[in-house]
């Protein structure tokens, strides 16, 4: 690891009074960025006492202290840099900025920016201009279109995940509007809605011949995210070969990056003009698209970088709550683990990532495989045959013959050992065996042998 201060990184101590500072500077910055909790200024790792402890302190104060709400919105997570426990805190791009201490107010006092590699105070100006291109239309502020709603769907997926939805949850979840409405979130999550994820098959390299057309949704987005990818591991055949020691697979398509293409392409999809995501699978490849073009003002590079910017925070904490997410910002990442970046296509209102199809790599085996068959086969007839006809030494220029009926004289000598002469004449004697005959001329025919 390079534990070098950027933009992006901040390295802490220990936790201290300004550590919600820093938080806040990252959601207000375009491209958020990573805090270290156990490393010094200078890059030195000196670890942390109670890493349980930090992380819950962490957890806490960036939920209860910081304005708005930063659910969905950053990761703690312990990892080991030179044998010595740390906290990585990943923080996203705010979608409500700007963000700012909650005892302080969206005041100079309270408003923070990264700059460089460190923390500035926002002026009134920056605040106010940052406030006037806050995204108005968040899922969390349209309403239900429905306001009867219900969520044992969603109580469940909680429950198998040792988590337990007490009363408050359409406030902690953030699945009301400020008016105290179901919002658009709680409708996506709730058991019954008019949602549905499009999976189209056709049968060819292009949409001329539809194969099947199925949709997976009026229900829980959860639900319906976990019945997609159910049936998208089936449609990823998987490339098989028996070996003596056991059979050998490989996938046509990455799992993992494609669970992380289409769980992607569900949280982040832009639903509030009603689109929703399309997986659609062709002879050759499977695409997945989503609603929404990149999330606020990222550009390609910084995307391509796993630089992030939830469009729907909420949708994004839920999710990762039941473990559809591991780590916020590793998606676009774990894809280019297996694919370049070619797979992702950048349009003004939609994004798309194709997954070719690996080639088969157990192909030429196979037909090796069954040309060996049929080599034996001719073996066979030969030995039935004409084995008692034959010597070793035109047994062995027949087997050359079988696997290449163009060898040529010197061909067969390097291969048998036999010098150019003998070949010769054994290869007369064979032809008036009419074991073989020669087809064409003696430049540019073959050898045939007779059945």
């Amino acid at each position: 690891m390079n534990n070098t201060e950027t933009n992006r990184i901040e390295n802490k101590e220990q936790l201290n009074e300004e550590f919600e500072q820093e938080v806040i500077a990252f959601l207000n910055y375009k491209e958020g960025g990573i805090i270290y909790v156990g490393v010094r200024k200078d890059g030195q790792v000196v670890g942390l006492k109670d890493v349980d402890l930090t992380q819950l302190q962490i957890k806490d104060r960036i939920k209860n202290n910081i304005q708005p709400s930063t659910l969905g919105l950053f990761d703690v997570i312990v990892e080991t840099i030179d044998d010595k426990e740390v906290i990585k805190v990943v923080i996203s791009s705010g979608t409500e900025k700007p963000y700012y201490l909650r005892k302080k107010g969206r005041t100079p006092e309270g408003c923070y920016v990264r700059v460089g590699s460190s923390k500035e105070r926002m002026t009134e100006r920056m605040i106010d201009d940052m406030y006037a291109k806050r995204v108005k239309h968040t899922l969390k502020e349209i309403d239900s279109p429905r306001q009867e709603l219900t969520f044992n769907q969603l109580k469940i997926y909680y429950e198998e995940h040792g988590l337990k939805l007490n009363d408050n949850f359409l406030q902690n979840l953030d699945l009301l509007t400020s008016e105290g409405k179901y919002n658009y979130n709680a409708f996506l999550l709730a058991d019954e809605n008019n949602i549905s994820i499009k999976l189209v098959k056709y049968v060819g390299t292009n949409k001329l011949e539809l194969l099947e057309n199925m949709e997976y949704g009026n229900r829980c987005l959860i639900t319906a995210t976990q019945r997609l990818l159910d049936r998208l591991d089936v449609e990823n055949t998987t490339y098989a070969k028996i070996e003596y020691f056991g059979r050998k697979e490989q996938e046509k398509i990455d799992s993992k990056a494609l669970k992380e293409a289409v769980i992607n392409a569900i949280v982040h999809n832009d639903y509030s003009y009603g689109n929703s995501p399309i997986v659609e699978l062709y002879s050759d490849r499977v695409e997945i698209t989503s609603a929404g073009g990149l999330p606020q003002e990222l550009s390609q590079e910084e995307f391509l970088e796993g630089v992030t910017a939830p469009r729907n925070k909420e949708l994004i904490r839920v999710f990762k709550d039941v473990e559809l997410i591991e780590n916020i910002g590793s998606g676009v990442l774990r894809i280019l683990d297996a694919y370049d970046k070619s797979c992702f296509k950048f349009m003004e209102h939609f994004l798309r990532v194709s997954f070719k199809y690996k080639d088969n790599p157990f192909e030429y085996d196979n037909e090796k495989l069954k040309n060996d068959k049929i080599n034996d086969k001719i073996n066979d007839k030969i030995n039935d045959k004409i084995n008692d006809k034959i010597n070793n030494k035109e047994k062995q220029i027949l087997n050359v013959l079988v696997d290449n009926e163009n060898a040529t004289i010197p061909e067969i000598s390097a291969i048998t050992k036999i010098s150019t002469a003998t070949i010769s004449r054994y290869l007369k004697q064979l032809q008036d065996k009419r074991i073989i005959e020669r087809v064409g001329s003696n430049k540019s025919g073959y050898w045939k042998i007779v059945e």
